[in-house]
């Protein structure tokens, strides 16, 4: 897991395919197009930044468990610089390996005195192996031979695998994976002639994306081999990474409004961000090819083969200022006449990751009276922390968008309310104590330990609540920090139930150093930032969150292997410890009432077939993945796909047969053969609005609980009154 924020910090991933067109800071770096392989060694500034965060990571005065940078963490530093260059071991072979050995006891020393030398001998080797594996890969593509009526399978976890001894393994391993994709693309329907453009020009793309790599690149990369060695969500960012990852916890950008996409030579627009600048010119649209930047007047400078983050640099640019861009629309194809649009830069608001709202109606049953149950979708605990500095009465926060949501409840007869936390990996720990505050009044929310063993209290000061009503969590595997804060404070207090999947288990706090703040370097941008873990967060109980994460008052089945994702897959990770409780009001008591709520779940699930379909699911998709591989056999595949959609099928014969609403993504399914950079992206942005709109009957399920709450405390006052003490119950709660 990835961080995001720009003081205390908690986990979040940050992997996309995609760039953001935001305002920049300093010089664009040079193009990289058209320029071969780029020569590789570490910068001046480069050397200056390693020993900063040397400096800051082996003190106690900075990280939470500093750790002496010897020949023991050295050599974790070079496992952790070869998974990051070669995870599944296609690469190198062992005699590679055998030739590294003698590096992995400099990289302390390397990274201590800046002389970095060592990762970018290492770095040389392999873009000179992807050469050689994309050369051979390309080969066997011209040369169709492959007999799929074999007994043959491709294996493609290759993390306990050990090296290739030598490159005739690694060109079997490679026959087969070859393999694999050109039967994917058969299986797809295409023809030999189109499989062999596609995988040919998907290889040459690849061996292209490393020889671009540049220093900046390596050196990133490499320090972050150091930085996971240390602690697995201490992160290093160059200048460029880190102005995106304040972005993203912003959710706001000064730029055009577009999201861009690489394909082969050219930069495409995949989204225009609704009500930005981009949008608001009616020229700029979703598959416009992007040929041509120019600053105001200037002069055009010609894009083509240009890296992403070279065109989004210039692209990028304060708000009032103005770029004009020159592309080739949509219908014009490759070779089609460009158009120009001049485009007045602004401020771009991300909404696509802001706080979200509906209403689900769960219909009158039995005894069960209609309920309508509000919903709130976070992605993140967001927060625009320049935007707090400049006015601290207006700048885009989580906290704020959902109490904006919980008012609108109160005019719609809301029921109950679901906090849907799923896949939120965190975000602001201001924004977690801050939203707790909305569902309880006054008291602590989360405990802090320093490295020194200082323990301090972060809680809500503001009196009232924006919601006193019935509420319920929704979390999965993937609702990690800041969300398990806020899910286990709710917990804690007794203020709500927690439904779903055992969270993450990430139980730290990152604090964002910026590395420019020590050299004098006349306000420019040159050693980038670095993320560490500073402190250790506790619930208000006292049990900490790391390793057990928040465990849910009623449990739907994991859909993930908690061996394969999750804090306790870390092998560096901080250990599970508890410290002293603070004193909290206790809203209620649960456990008396969790027996009733789990014979009713049950009941309804076996009888859900929508949630019984979600169960076959995970079933069966967890059985593939233990498999770790795949068969190279076209009949075994084309019976297997065969299964999958007439299951598929037969499906959503029997949602209209029971007037469940239909899988919009129910016929487009089956694999296409193809990647995210290959795929024509107008159909493929409708493709991703759709499955939005795919059923969600763990939502639904989650809602239907709290919805039993409801009813069993509203008509048992007995049990009531062991559930939610009269002195503290929120009014509405047993209607």
């Amino acid at each position: 897991m990835k961080a995001k924020r720009s003081y205390l910090l908690l986990a979040l991933a940050l992997l996309a395919p995609i760039a953001l067109l935001a305002r920049p800071d300093g010089d664009r770096v040079a193009t990289r197009a058209d320029a071969g392989v780029v020569p590789m060694g570490p910068t001046a500034d480069q050397s200056t930044a390693a020993k900063l965060v040397y400096g800051i990571l082996s003190d106690s005065r900075y990280a939470y468990r500093p750790l002496p940078l010897d020949d023991a963490l050295s050599q974790d530093v070079y496992k952790h610089y070869l998974d990051a260059l070669d995870p599944s071991k296609q690469f190198f072979t062992a005699k590679d390996i055998e030739g590294f050995m003698p590096l992995a006891t400099r990289l302390d020393e390397a990274i201590k005195s800046g002389q970095l030398t060592p990762a970018y001998d290492i770095f040389s080797v392999y873009r000179k192996r992807v050469g050689e594996r994309v050369a051979h890969a390309r080969s066997l593509v011209k040369d169709d031979h492959f007999d799929f009526t074999t007994d043959e399978r491709w294996e493609y976890d290759r993390e306990q695998a050990p090296w290739a001894k030598d490159s005739g393994e690694l060109d079997e391993l490679w026959r087969k994976s070859v393999m694999n994709d050109w039967l994917r693309l058969k299986m797809a329907g295409k023809k030999p002639e189109a499989i062999v453009q596609t995988l040919d020009k998907r290889y040459a793309n690849l061996q292209r994306s490393v020889e671009e790599l540049d220093s900046e690149d390596v050196f990133q990369t490499f320090l972050n081999a150091y930085t996971s060695a240390v602690d697995p969500h201490t992160d290093y960012f160059t200048p460029k990474t880190a102005e995106q990852f304040n972005q993203q916890m912003s959710l706001s950008l000064e730029g055009i409004g577009a999201v861009l996409q690489r394909q082969d030579d050219m930069v495409v627009i995949r989204e225009i961000v609704p009500g930005g600048p981009a949008d608001l010119s009616r020229k700029l649209q979703p598959g416009a090819r992007i040929v041509g930047v120019a600053q105001g007047d200037g002069a055009l400078t010609d894009v083509v083969g240009w890296r992403i983050d070279d065109v989004v640099e210039l692209i990028r640019g304060k708000k009032g200022t103005r770029v004009r861009i020159e592309f080739i629309p949509p219908e014009g194809g490759v070779d089609g006449p460009p158009s120009t649009v001049t485009i007045v830069r602004d401020k771009v608001q991300l909404a696509e990751q802001a706080a979200k709202s509906e209403i689900m109606t769960l219909p009158a049953s039995g005894r069960e009276p209609e309920r309508r149950i509000g919903v709130i979708k976070l992605p993140t605990f967001y927060q625009d922390f320049e935007g707090r500095r400049r006015n601290p009465n207006d700048y885009t926060s989580a906290t704020r968008d959902v109490r904006r949501l919980l008012d609108g409840f109160k005019t719609q007869n809301i029921d109950g309310v679901v906090m849907d936390l799923r896949a939120n990996g965190g975000g602001s720990l201001d924004e977690a104590v801050d939203l707790t505050g909305l569902f309880i009044d006054q008291g602590p929310v989360v405990q802090v330990r320093e490295s020194g063993g200082r323990v301090s209290v972060s809680g809500d000061t503001a009196q009232g609540v924006s919601w006193d009503g019935p509420l319920a969590v929704l979390i999965n595997r993937a609702s990690a920090s800041a969300s398990e804060i806020f899910a286990g404070a709710i917990q804690d207090y007794g203020r709500g139930l927690v439904i779903g999947e055992n969270s993450f288990g990430k139980g730290t706090v990152q604090n964002l150093v910026d590395l420019d703040r020590w050299p004098a370097n006349e306000g420019r941008r040159r050693f980038g930032q670095l993320k560490l873990t500073i402190a250790q967060f506790f619930r208000v109980a006292g049990g900490s969150t790391q390793h057990k994460g928040v465990v849910p008052d009623i449990a739907f089945p994991a859909s993930i292997d908690a061996t394969e994702y999750g804090e306790d897959t870390y092998p560096n990770a901080l250990p599970w410890t508890r410290i002293a409780g603070v004193s909290h009001t206790q809203y209620g008591n649960f456990a008396p009432l969790l027996p009733r709520l789990e014979t009713l779940h049950q009941a309804r699930a076996r009888t859900d077939k929508e949630f019984q379909w979600w169960l076959e699911d995970v079933a069966y998709f967890r059985d593939q993945a233990a498999k770790k591989y795949v068969s190279l056999n076209e009949a075994e595949r084309r019976a297997e796909r065969d299964r999958q959609e007439t299951l598929r099928k037969q499906r959503q014969e029997e949602r209209k047969r029971l007037g469940l609403p239909l899988d919009p993504l129910a016929a487009d399914l089956s694999d296409d053969g193809l990647g995210a950079s290959e795929r024509d992206i107008i159909k493929d942005v409708a493709r991703e609005k759709l499955a939005e709109k795919r059923p969600d009957p763990l939502l639904r399920e989650s809602a239907a609980i709290l919805g039993d709450a409801i009813t069993v405390l509203s008509q048992d006052k007995t049990l009531s009154a062991q559930v939610l003490p009269e002195s503290t119950t929120p009014s509405s709660w047993a209607d």
